[in-house]
């Protein structure tokens, strides 16, 4: 009985992953119609964050979702299109009281560093899953024990993880 359920399992599974529309990597593409996909550069609007930011998002972007799907990355004109720009990098501080010290003993709160990624997705074959929006995450540190020159590289590429997984559920996750 337990080998009957085990093979009925074992054959949903199968044809669920050979049939192109899901995959066990949780995209929802159909390999049949979209084949490609691009990434232009995504620009650093503000000026502010490490030098080499914009460029490191967009590399980490092409090659997230290239680990996780089985298309093909071509310069322009994908089947699928990503393009944009990171809108806002700030440090702002948190968990402050109301007379304006910290709520921690030893006088100091913790930063918040959070990122905006303005992103426009084109989906040129099915074009109502087509979006332009912003993605939004932050990561905290604890400047009484480091400062944001020692963990910025850590946090930005913390950030920048969910940031990828974001936009890859948004656009090719939607199930």
């Amino acid at each position: 009985m337990k080998s009957t359920k085990a093979l009925v399992l074992l054959a949903l599974l199968i044809s669920l992953s050979g049939c192109g529309v899901y995959s066990f990597s949780g995209t929802s593409i159909d390999y049949n119609q979209i084949k490609t996909l691009s990434i232009a550069n995504f620009l650093n609007e503000i000026g502010s964050g490490p030098p080499n930011m914009a460029q490191n998002f967009t590399e980490g972007l092409k090659d997230y979702f290239q680990r996780r799907t089985k298309l093909e990355l071509i310069q322009r004109q994908g089947d699928l299109q990503f393009e944009g720009s990171i809108s806002d990098y700030r440090v702002n501080p948190q968990a402050i009281s109301a007379s304006g010290s910290s709520t921690r003993a030893d006088g100091t709160g913790l930063m918040r560093l959070t990122i905006v990624v303005q992103v426009v997705f084109t989906n040129s074959v099915e074009e109502e899953a087509s979006f332009q929006r912003p993605f939004t995450f932050y990561a905290d540190y604890d400047p009484s024990t480091t400062t944001l020159n020692a963990v910025e590289e850590d946090l930005v590429q913390e950030i920048f993880d969910a940031l990828y997984f974001d936009i890859f559920q948004a656009a090719v996750a939607q199930w």
